[in-house]
């Protein structure tokens, strides 16, 4: 049975696409990461939604392949983040970077996150610093109530920000020289926003605030974010010699475009054939605003072959060298129309032009002159969207998934402003506070606080009653309805993300005060789950249980409950309902503590069905543990294996390496044991002896179990 959330962490060790080696042919990958100071954070990623992004406090977007990412299992720009199907774990570019350009005393330049080429400290175009401080370090916030890190002014499930600036020529704390930076004077509010809504899960936005630090206006300001792209599938293909399934990964079967509707301007990216359905994702970036009131403000799109600086076949397409060529690239249109072999965007209209491994590039502007201390804000979204339909090539109707997505960031960045002008107009005040407010859009409710407790063949979920009195944000009206229970996909055939084990909802003749107007649900009411009284769990009450029963002991599970509203049928809005990702669980079900003592699987089989595709996530369970133990593990010879401390009370999974990638709860009495000796390595085909020591009684129980390989 899969996971809820089933990330296998084979999955997450290679979802990184590699930087690239500074050779012309490209073949092989930098060892060093993306990282400045000591202070540099670059661990932090979004995870609420399907898009995983990692996001550093010094302009760079997406991670390096380093023995760090390897060991978090960290992605760079991946969707769907949170599927269980392989095919649609995506990895869309290796890193990407924020780029500045403004006037400062007549003289054009550019503040560059990263360019094609940099890698690591000392070289060209890491250009944006914090002040080697911990304070400097991204710092988090959420919106969700239940949520430990929850702030009422947070903007989404997780906001993710921090500030930088471009002021240093030294890395801070250092000696070591930026080389050819020229800084505008400028620092970076940097500000990332993700939701877990099935229709807001596919993109994150990013908000740029611009300083002006300097004591002289800054002009011509200008705006970009510049992208490594590369679309591919580490399931399927990886970076390693022989490579994947598929083979080795292929930088050169990407090709980028740029879409341009009357309604939307989005730069994409995508694999040229797929991978026989292993990358059939695209990759997306837009502009949803800017505080610009310059009639001369615009999108601007660009791509250039990467580390490429001249380019007989095609010169238009170059990389910029220098500030001033970097401005003109950030302020000006490109001009493709007439290059034979290429469409107006600049694009190959013959797939087997597919070989070169092209640079994403959008950028937007003019903003307003900045007088010292004034400051402007650019937006942007990046966006994944999953292939429509069944064809071949880059056609309008295979990019309906990801405008869609596109199109759900705009309206939730326009919020109150309804046609997009930047203006409040008469009717679009729906919170009636007299200003144009970005970021109000319909919610559902909450999703309800959750605790899973796992037992002998069961688990049992308790939930609270925290949606029922939430506001609907638009009209500021309950409307809470009902709620869902999910748990990991009963039937892997069927490659469901989830499984709907039940529904309550609420009974209008029940409940008098909350009619039911609307039909949502089945009326069905909450008797079968309402608990007499309230139960205190962890220091939080709950009134509602729900039993999954009949589950087998060890196997890995998820669970989340949501809720549900009744929409609004006045402004055609549909039910809408909270994601199982704001509160899932995961749980293990097995044994009380006890002092019968057993292990299973005896005799334990690699690639038992629980276990994962990696040498860390193969499991042998041990049973009827005291709730204070400590486990020792000998070869027949004797020698110690591994020693294990077990405490029921913190137990969490914390010295396995689980599925889903992080804690889970688990029942008193079990332990899971990964098969890897003391120096982390594996162990052989034999019969095991091990010992149980009861740290309250000091009783000492023996066993043997069988490893088969």
């Amino acid at each position: 049975m899969a996971s809820l959330r089933f990330i296998p962490i084979l999955v997450l060790l290679v979802c990184a696409v590699t930087l690239r080696a500074q050779s012309p042919v490209r073949d092989g990958k930098s060892g060093a990461p993306v990282r400045h100071t000591a202070a540099d954070d670059s661990w932090h990623f979004t995870s609420e939604g399907n898009l995983g992004l990692t996001v550093t406090n010094f302009g760079v977007f997406g991670r390096t392949f380093d023995a760090a990412y390897m060991t978090l299992g960290q992605p760079s720009c991946l969707y769907k983040l949170q599927s269980n199907l392989l095919q649609e774990q995506v990895e869309h570019f290796s890193y990407g970077g924020l780029w500045v350009g403004g006037i400062r005393g007549g003289i054009e330049r550019v503040t560059t996150g990263i360019q094609d080429g940099a890698f690591s400290a000392g070289e060209p175009g890491l250009e944006f610093t914090n002040t080697a401080s911990e304070a400097d370090s991204v710092r988090t916030r959420s919106s969700i109530l239940t949520s430990p890190l929850f702030d009422p002014a947070a903007i989404s499930h997780q906001d993710l920000f921090c500030t930088f600036t471009d002021t240093a020529t030294y890395l801070p704390g250092t000696t070591i020289p930026i080389p050819d930076h020229d800084p505008l004077g400028i620092a970076v509010r940097q500000e990332v926003y993700c939701w877990n809504y099935p229709y807001a899960d596919a993109f994150s936005i990013l908000a740029f605030t611009i300083s002006n630090l300097q004591s002289t206006p800054l002009e011509g300001l200008y705006v970009g974010l510049w992208f490594d792209a590369s679309v591919g599938n580490m399931n399927y293909t990886n970076f390693e010699p022989g490579g994947g399934p598929g083979g080795r990964w292929n930088w050169y079967d990407n090709l980028n475009n740029f879409v341009q509707t009357p309604d939307q301007k989005v730069a994409i990216s995508f694999d040229e054939n797929g991978d026989d359905g292993w990358a059939e994702s695209y990759l997306g970036v837009t502009v949803l605003g800017g505080e610009s009131k310059a009639d001369s403000f615009g999108v601007y799109y660009r791509q250039w072959p990467w580390n490429t600086s001249s380019s007989l076949e095609y010169p238009d397409w170059v990389m910029p060298t220098n500030d001033q060529e970097r401005y003109q690239k950030m302020s000006t249109p490109g001009n493709y129309a007439a290059i034979p072999g290429y469409n107006a965007q600049g694009v190959p209209v013959n797939p087997a032009s597919a070989t070169e491994s092209w640079m994403l590039f959008l950028s937007c502007g003019p903003f307003e002159t900045l007088a010292p201390g004034d400051s402007a804000q650019a937006v942007f979204a990046i966006v994944g969207g999953r292939w429509a339909g069944n064809y071949a090539t880059d056609v309008p109707a295979r990019r309906a998934n990801l405008l869609l997505n596109a199109g759900w960031a705009q309206t939730i960045y326009n919020g109150e402003d309804a046609d997009g002008d930047g203006f409040l107009d008469p009717g679009e005040d729906i919170n009636g506070n007299g200003q144009l407010d970005h970021y109000v859009f319909p919610k559902p409710p909450p999703s309800p606080r959750l605790a899973v407790v796992p037992a002998d063949g069961m688990v049992r979920l308790y939930w609270d009653r925290t949606p029922e009195t939430a506001l609907d944000s638009l009209t500021g009206q309950k409307d809470f309805e009902g709620y869902r229970v999910y748990s990991s996909p009963k039937t892997a055939q069927l490659q469901e993300n989830y499984t709907l084990l039940a529904q309550y909802d609420l009974d209008y003749v029940l409940e008098p005060n909350s009619p039911d107007t609307s039909l949502i649900g089945f009326n069905t009411g909450f008797s079968a789950v309402q608990l007499a009284d309230s139960i205190l769990i962890d220091g939080y009450w709950y009134q509602y249980c729900f039993t999954d029963s009949g589950v087998l002991n060890g196997w890995p599970l998820e669970y989340a409950v949501t809720a549900y509203d009744r929409g609004n049928p006045t402004n055609n809005l549909p039910s809408l309902e909270s994601s199982p990702l704001e509160n899932q669980v995961e749980a293990y079900p097995g044994t009380p503590p006890s002092d019968r003592i057993g292990v299973y699987p005896n005799p334990y089989r690699v690639h038992a069905a629980w276990d994962g595709p990696g040498a860390s996530q193969r499991m042998i369970w041990f049973q009827y543990l005291p709730a204070r133990a400590e486990i020792r593990i000998f070869t027949l010879a004797g020698d110690l294996v591994d020693v294990i401390q077990h405490d029921a009370a913190t137990y969490t999974g914390q010295d396995v390496n689980l599925l889903s990638g992080g804690e889970a709860v688990f029942a008193g009495g079990i332990h899971a044991w990964d098969l890897l000796n003391q120096d982390n390595q594996e162990i052989a085909t034999g019969l095991y002896m091990y010992s149980v020591e009861d740290k309250d009684t000091k009783k000492v129980k023996t066993g043997t179990f069988m490893v088969i390989k």
